[in-house]
């Protein structure tokens, strides 16, 4: 299990579960607006695949998003487990 403090969203913290490179499961804080959808979404993907979806997604015309930021999160854990 994963926790990521994301900058430049609502979201305080990303807690995830990774195992064998794959998304097992999402939770985002409760102050995020679709923490569960987002989390069904990338569940059982690969985390090279979230990324790909997900990096770069902008909210709002601000520079991130929690989607973004989940991303980046997994790039960190992706850098990390090398």
């Amino acid at each position: 299990q994963y926790q990521y403090r994301p900058s430049g969203v609502c979201s305080r913290q990303i807690t995830i579960d990774v195992e064998n490179g794959v998304v097992q499961n999402d939770r985002l804080s409760a102050d995020v607006m679709e923490p569960a959808g987002i989390g069904a979404l990338v569940k059982g993907m690969k985390i090279e695949d979230v990324i790909a979806r997900l990096e770069n997604i902008r909210c709002n015309g601000k520079p991130t998003s929690c989607p973004d930021q989940l991303a980046q999160a997994l790039k960190k854990i992706q850098a990390e487990t090398a």
